[in-house]
């Protein structure tokens, strides 16, 4: 889908601070450790991702990263049914549970590595693609959630790698786990951007539905 999130490309956004802090306001550090230590059940990180997609354009653009976190947190645990409306604006559960356990330090750093998994998986099929082949990405967007960004769509690169089968972010942004092969596809700058320099070139990573042969 278009949106105003694909920025990749885009001009006239002012400098990065780079040396601007992690967390510029208390809430902001809480709002992490909530997302990070209570996410919602069976969220995937890219239905996460086209949560936050899915919001305005004005809106993405004008609110700060967090409040944007906060709002899809509190949209997607609706949709999930973890709490209702008249619950969530009033800030109290219904029927409060019984307390969290008390887990240790170790325990949630531990729960932290665990997510930082592969998401490779057995691929289904044989590549279509070999290192060397010349492939062409798609001209359209995709509905939902995509990984191609806009500037390199309909442009023609070459693979540089293959990298066996990984979850498409794609479907998992609708919750589904579905294994595609993954590439490198190596641009040529100026195939992508009108008079960038012919000596450099862009390399994105692309799941086969994506791509063409050329």
């Amino acid at each position: 889908m278009d949106g105003p999130q694909d920025l990749g490309g885009k001009e006239d956004f002012g400098p990065i601070d780079v040396a601007s802090p992690d967390f510029r306001h208390d809430w902001e550090r809480r709002q992490w450790a909530l997302s990070k230590l209570c996410p919602v059940p069976g969220i995937t990180i890219d239905w996460f991702r086209h949560g936050l997609e899915n919001m305005p354009p004005a809106v993405y653009l004008s609110v700060p990263y967090f409040k944007k976190w906060n709002a899809n947190e509190m949209a997607l645990g609706l949709d999930a049914g973890v709490y209702s409306l008249s619950e969530l604006v009033s800030g109290h559960a219904k029927d409060p549970a019984d307390p969290a356990p008390v887990q240790s330090v170790d325990a949630l750093e531990d729960r932290q590595r665990a997510l930082a998994r592969s998401f490779a998986v057995e691929a289904d099929t044989q590549p279509l693609f070999r290192v060397g082949d010349r492939v062409t990405t798609a001209a359209r967007p995709t509905e939902g959630h995509s990984r191609l960004p806009a500037y390199a769509r309909a442009a023609t690169g070459t693979v540089t790698h293959h990298h066996g089968a990984h979850l498409f972010a794609d479907a998992g942004a609708r919750g589904e786990h579905i294994g595609h092969h993954l590439y490198t596809v190596e641009f040529a700058a100026p195939d992508l951007w009108t008079g960038a320099d012919p000596r450099d070139t862009v390399r994105i990573d692309l799941w086969e539905p994506c791509l063409d042969r050329a």
